[in-house]
């Protein structure tokens, strides 16, 4: 499938992408004292300004995360989180509301958060925590019909789940059985959100697979989350990228922002590493892509355990961004997206 075409919103941030890089290449004839000196300016930059009124402008806007978990049980040397150790977590740090995620998959973590344990306890928060189901989609092997897979969503749909996620299955993402769900959450006008690395929801460089399904669901809201996807932020993908957090400058023309600008139903989840990463590798462009893609970008933390270090409860503070774009990474664009379900 050819790509779909470039929105002007994406040639327009290209073109003032490309003059930086411009600017960049011409610092670098200054020799070693210039680049040092440039990359002192750019750390400065990318620091929370002392004297600003971020906080004053956020004051009295909800937060909304839009990537959370809860863990049964310890593994990998991390502690257990239950809802009413999550909800704790949210007062602490002023999150308002949170999608939690459930991870049925065993590609997905040491231990398997199930979709039914995540719809019993985040019952007793309504107002604060927003469930979302998974099914493995190999579990499709069992029948012909796939009457039990829908059911079993339906009663999941029926229990309060409001999104499909998190999809993070040792398969490609274009793969039969992923587009039967796909299907299933069309017809229930779940948002699925998709962890991309080199184990899970596999895709080539360049995301030619992912492409495809959006062109083929577009009655599905599709959500970027992890390392395969928010590397290609950058038109520079190489394949060891899939599965690690690159942290060279950025290089205009990534697929990312070319499908959030070319497609309506796909969308950015910032949360983990893998987001903010791609945000801070190179401040400016990060800003930039902000500011433009605010309408496709979602707040998120991935909070996984007691005492984890979330970097995204600064990012307004980093991030100098218009009363809009704020706005809507906080929380517009996540309930607009759930509403449309």
């Amino acid at each position: 499938m050819p790509r779909a075409r470039a929105s002007d919103r994406e040639r327009s941030m290209t073109s003032a992408s490309r003059r930086r890089v411009l600017s960049r290449a011409s610092a670098g004839l200054l020799g070693a004292a210039g680049a040092i000196g440039a990359g002192a300016s750019a750390t400065a930059e990318t620091e929370p300004n002392a004297g600003s009124s971020q906080e004053e402008s956020d004051s009295g806007q909800p937060l909304f995360d839009v990537h959370t978990h809860l863990i049964p049980t310890e593994t990998l040397d991390r502690d257990p989180l239950d809802a009413d150790d999550l909800v704790s977590w949210m007062d602490a740090v002023g999150i308002d509301r949170a999608v939690v995620l459930a991870l049925d998959s065993p590609e997905s973590y040491p231990v398997q958060a199930p979709s039914w344990w995540i719809l019993e306890q985040v019952a007793a928060y309504p107002d604060r925590l927003v469930p979302f189901c998974t099914v493995d989609p190999r579990t499709l092997v069992y029948e012909e019909d796939f009457s039990a897979v829908t059911n079993l969503l339906e009663r999941y749909v029926e229990r309060g789940a409001r999104g499909f996620g998190e999809l993070k299955a040792g398969l490609p993402v274009d793969d039969a059985r992923h587009e039967r769900l796909y299907e299933l959450c069309a017809d229930h006008g779940l948002p699925v959100v998709l962890h991309f690395d080199d184990k899970a929801m596999l895709d080539a460089v360049g995301l030619p697979r992912f492409e495809d399904v959006l062109a083929s669901f577009p009655d599905v809201d599709f959500v970027g989350h992890a390392h395969g996807w928010w590397a290609h932020i950058s038109a520079d993908v190489e394949e060891a990228d899939l599965g690690r957090y690159p942290e060279r400058p950025v290089e205009p023309g990534g697929r990312v922002p070319e499908l959030l600008g070319a497609y309506d139903n796909v969308y950015g989840d910032i949360s983990g590493l893998s987001g903010w990463t791609a945000l801070t590798r190179d401040p400016e462009y990060g800003r930039a892509f902000l500011e433009t893609y605010h309408d496709k970008l979602l707040f998120g933390t991935d909070y996984l355990h007691p005492d984890q270090a979330v970097p995204q409860l600064g990012l307004f503070d980093r991030f100098d961004l218009s009363a809009e774009a704020r706005a809507n990474v906080r929380y517009r664009t996540l309930e607009g997206l759930l509403e449309q379900g």
